[in-house]
């Protein structure tokens, strides 16, 4: 059964930092992309950081030079560095895992999803 578990979310004051943490488990096959995502009531899911097979990163222009994606495959975890948070990168946070070709920051060419963390920044 695959798995993925978010942790690190919290509220915080802007321009605190958070470390969002994903935790895969009982996925074997192949990981075209991994990614994280948000969405706040009344928006759409949008695509935040993504890194694909090969360690490319890609991020939405709005978090640019402030969000760090990373992985540690030894831990299968997949992180989120989150610095000079702005009160419009509240959102849920989930993190996902793509088994086949595509964009990466496609988010609805992800296979699994995990049930997310809240991010709540405070001006």
């Amino acid at each position: 059964q695959v798995q993925l578990v978010e942790s690190g979310g919290g509220s915080v004051q802007a321009g605190g930092s958070l470390r969002l943490s994903c935790a895969v488990s009982g996925y074997s096959y192949s990981r075209f992309c991994m990614g994280w995502f948000r969405q706040s009531p009344g928006k759409e899911r949008e695509a935040v950081a993504t890194i694909d097979s090969d360690g490319r990163k890609t991020y939405v222009d709005s978090v640019k030079g402030r969000f760090t994606i990373s992985q540690d495959n030894a831990k299968n975890t997949l992180y989120l560095q989150m610095d000079s948070l702005k009160p419009e990168d509240t959102a849920r946070y989930s993190c996902a895992v793509k088994g086949r070709t595509g964009l990466c920051m496609t988010a609805k060419l992800y296979n699994y999803w995990g049930q997310g963390t809240q991010v709540t920044v405070s001006s």
